[in-house]
């Protein structure tokens, strides 16, 4: 089979600046690609390209006939009015999905993303559940291959798990833009790194992400030692050249042009592989007091539902906590009772005198209307770190801005640049308490590894909420996980948090809270249920496919006491194979339906 897509040569330049350049990429079937690389290599740009949105410079993509691609962008927005039913039925249309199989193909999507009401506002639903609705409306057509920007932006743990499945389970091809190692590592067979520090712009990895970081480190280990390697012949060639050959030989031109030659493929592999990280490093203060914030029987009611109930947790110096639940289950409602933005329903929170605490919403406010300069230093020219007066170009160049961007409006960044913005600013502002509200977001894989190591390097107290769990695992101590219906619980890592929630609820799923309430019916149902999309559509259709077996099975008996067959030799062998053939296809099934009803329990 010819690949699904294949681009040749793309290169693809805003202004004068290159995001890349003769890039090729191909998608066969079964592939699902882990597509990664750092803030402006041009992830996005290629993705909208492959998917038909955006037109390449040089190169060109060929599509497989009759192929269909789907596309999942960052963002996902609705217009309003529109129903979660009517935002499917729109993509089937568009995608040209017969009519008559325009209904099953809904019914087993709405199924497999667990949307309750079909009738729900899609524009009224919670981040988390536009992000499986976007999800939903590229899958329902049953492309070929689904493009995917970013898709676990906005879903909370249990989402997450859930579309690893979607994928890992998924018939479709498929290409991820992601910074999740731990979901990389669980649905990618192949990794892509877009980064100019590769000679081809570009490096593929079959196997899963773990593979590609070894295979990474191995090639720029053979890099570096290339780029020493001509460092040194450059260097005899230049006190060649100082002790001033004579040109007139033609052995003498070839080595002076090689020489010439050699020097420029040093310049491009010294600019190649040059890097740069951001300079991320928060300031704690010198306070002595151990018990920052004490939370005693605290609880919390929002509306008719109870965010907490009879917490009692004591905040101390040095703790980095990581805080884990489903959307929508009082995480950031935690984060801003222990700010005093929020107080409680019952309970006291008694905080040391003067705590200084510094907030990092998930948010991101900030007026984009700022040109970047007056974003990093709102009172001048300069700010103040750790006591030391640092030029505002200089503070931008640790956060990996040019010079030229000084001028430019916040709203001309994108969404990882404008996050390194807010980080700069609260390194600016010495804390005793750091609580960061998903910070991970839109941040690239080297920037995340940065903040994690300034995290770990932070004396203060520290909050952190993310649905990063490799960043959750790094960096937390300790963790205390919610579990959406006011219960509390201390865990020492994830997993144990995890396994709570599986104990309590039969899975990770969150609750359809933005969908609309679900009936006592559908709740008993979900409870009881623990298959998979996939298995659960084995199970409905199990008993039909053992009936057809048995049949099949009694007709290979049939025909071995037919005297036709059994005076053929040949006829009697083809008999036996298929006799052999429908008995292990019937053990096969019948051990399948015991798996599923164990499952189904």
């Amino acid at each position: 089979m010819p690949p699904i897509i294949n681009a040749q040569s793309l290169s693809k330049r805003f202004g004068a600046k290159p995001l890349f350049e003769d890039i090729s990429f191909t998608i066969n079937d079964g592939d699902r690609i882990g597509l990664i690389g750092p803030n402006g290599a041009g992830k996005s740009t290629l993705l909208a390209i492959l998917a038909g949105r955006e037109d390449t410079d040089t190169g060109e993509v060929a599509m497989r006939k009759r192929a269909r691609v789907g596309y999942v962008v960052q963002n996902s927005e609705f217009a309003p009015g529109q129903s979660i039913r009517h935002v499917l039925e729109r993509a089937l249309h568009a995608a040209g999905v017969p009519e008559g199989e325009r209904e099953q193909r809904l019914r087993e999507t709405l199924g497999r993303t667990g949307f309750v009401d079909e009738n729900a506002e899609a524009a009224k639903l919670s981040g988390g559940w536009r992000k499986r609705l976007a999800i939903a409306e590229g899958a329902v057509t049953g492309p070929d291959v689904l493009l995917l920007d970013e898709p676990t932006n906005h879903l909370d743990l249990g989402g997450i798990h859930w579309l690893e499945e979607l994928l890992s389970q998924a018939p479709f091809a498929c290409v991820i833009i992601s910074h999740d190692r731990y979901f990389l590592e669980e649905v990618a067979n192949e990794t892509m790194e877009l980064n100019r520090v590769y000679a081809g712009g570009a490096l593929r990895v079959k196997g899963k992400y773990s593979k590609f970081l070894e295979e990474r480190e191995l090639y720029l280990e053979a890099q570096t030692k290339q780029q020493d390697a001509l460092k040194n012949r450059v260097k005899t060639e230049v006190e060649w050249l100082r002790r001033g050959p004579k040109a007139r030989t033609t052995k003498s031109k070839a080595r002076i042009d090689s020489a010439h030659e050699m020097m420029g493929q040093l310049a491009e592999v010294n600019q190649r592989t040059k890097t740069t990280s951001a300079g991320i490093d928060f300031t704690a203060t010198d306070r002595q007091t151990k018990r920052l914030v004490e939370m005693e029987d605290v609880g919390c009611v929002l509306g008719e539902r109870t965010i907490l109930n009879k917490l009692d947790f004591v905040m101390t110096a040095g703790m980095r906590l990581g805080l884990v639940g489903p959307n929508g289950s009082g995480k950031t409602t935690l984060l801003k009772l222990l700010t005093g933005e929020l107080e409680p329903t019952r309970g006291t929170i008694k905080r040391a005198q003067m705590l200084r605490t510094v907030y990092f919403s998930q948010n991101r406010e900030i007026d984009t209307s700022l040109t970047l300069r007056r974003a990093l230093a709102p009172e001048g020219d300069s700010v103040v770190h750790n006591g030391n007066v640092i030029h505002v170009a200089s503070w931008a160049s640790r956060f990996l801005f040019t010079g030229e961007q000084l001028n430019q409006p916040v709203e001309r960044l994108s969404g990882g640049e404008r996050a390194r913005v807010l980080i700069a600013r609260l390194m600016l502002q010495p804390a005793d308490l750091l609580l960061m509200d998903e910070p991970t977001n839109d941040l690239d894989i080297p920037t995340l590894e940065i903040l994690e190591a300034s995290l770990l390097e932070y004396p203060g107290a520290l909050v952190l909420v993310t649905h990063d769990r490799y960043m959750l695992d790094r960096v937390s101590t300790t963790v205390l996980g919610l579990d959406g219906k006011g219960a509390t619980e201390r865990f020492a890592d994830f997993a144990q948090w995890e396994e709570w929630m599986v104990a309590r609820d039969g899975d990770l799923s969150e609750e359809l809270l933005s969908v609309g309430p679900r009936t006592a019916e559908v709740k008993s149902k979900a409870t009881k249920k623990k298959l998979s999309y996939l298995d659960q559509r084995d199970w409905d259709s199990i008993e039909k496919r053992v009936e057809e077996a048995e049949a099949r099975l009694n007709a290979a008996h049939d025909k071995l006491e037919d005297s036709a067959v059994t005076s053929d030799a040949v006829k009697l062998q083809a008999a036996l194979d298929e006799q052999a053939s429908a008995q292990e296809a019937m053990d096969g099934l019948y051990a399948r339906w015991a798996e599923l009803a164990e499952k189904a329990g």
